[in-house]
């Protein structure tokens, strides 16, 4: 497979948007190094896209992270684009039963581990020839309206909006772009549940609709590939008829 000589890093690549998306870059002609806690589904994602490199990571781990980009840097000499994928949630249940444990993991892999990652990365784009580089969060519509029962996830990703922010606004004398990707009802193994219906904010349970994880990727894809004098600071892309709008 041919590469356009571009380098990109995808977090939380095991499984779901984060496989789709490394295999959408691949395919767009990224040179991609995958992350994730769980390397035999990493082994998966890149048997399906000859040239993917698998490095296990927990990215709450800030020498993990070090490590996973020292080995980019390593194999290709530079980073061009990180899509900042991974994530957790915790058990759906009130705020008050939620423990210590559960919120720190979720803060851990979904907001540190977000921002050690974008660290290393503008590390890194601010010194490589040439300059510059893409950082692209995942949101989640959780980041603009909360489910039921999620604190731990509703606050995290709403952290990441700030973050997207001020990474952008701080990346930009280096020439690096920064931008988020809410995303609502992808079909992947995370929503599966939604199939047999998901509490809504009035009580009641409701099957709400997925699209496919194909139109994600090719989200992905398009904000990597934008020049970098361009950036999509936000967008939100959803099942059309998923009940976001109007929720509560």
């Amino acid at each position: 497979m041919q590469t356009n000589g571009k380098v990109a890093v995808v977090t939380g690549a095991g499984s779901g948007i984060g496989r789709a998306a490394a295999l959408r870059l691949r395919e767009g002609g990224y040179n991609v190094v995958i992350a994730g806690r769980r390397a035999a589904e990493l082994g998966k994602t890149a048997a399906l896209g000859p040239g993917i490199v698998a490095v296990p990571t927990d990215v709450s781990d800030p020498d993990a992270v070090k490590a996973l980009f020292a080995k980019t840097v390593a194999l290709f000499g530079r980073v061009d684009v990180l899509f900042n994928n991974a994530g957790m949630g915790a058990p759906g249940v009130p705020m008050e039963d939620v423990t210590f444990a559960q919120w720190s993991a979720v803060v851990g892999v979904n907001l540190t581990g977000a921002f050690l990652c974008a660290q290393e990365a503008m590390r890194q784009m601010k010194t490589q020839t040439p300059r510059g580089g893409r950082i692209i969060n995942n949101g989640s519509i959780s980041a603009q309206t909360p489910r039921p029962n999620s604190a731990p996830y509703t606050a995290t990703k709403h952290a990441i909006t700030g973050l997207t922010k001020s990474i952008a606004l701080d990346g930009r004398p280096f020439d690096i772009a920064c931008g988020q990707i809410d995303i609502g009802n992808a079909a992947t193994e995370m929503t599966e549940r939604m199939q047999q219906g998901v509490p809504q904010a009035n009580g009641t349970m409701m099957v709400e609709p997925r699209m496919d994880v194909r139109h994600v990727a090719d989200a992905v894809l398009h904000m990597a590939n934008l020049p970098l004098d361009a950036n999509i600071l936000t967008m939100t892309i959803m099942a059309t008829k998923m009940p976001l709008a109007g929720r509560g």
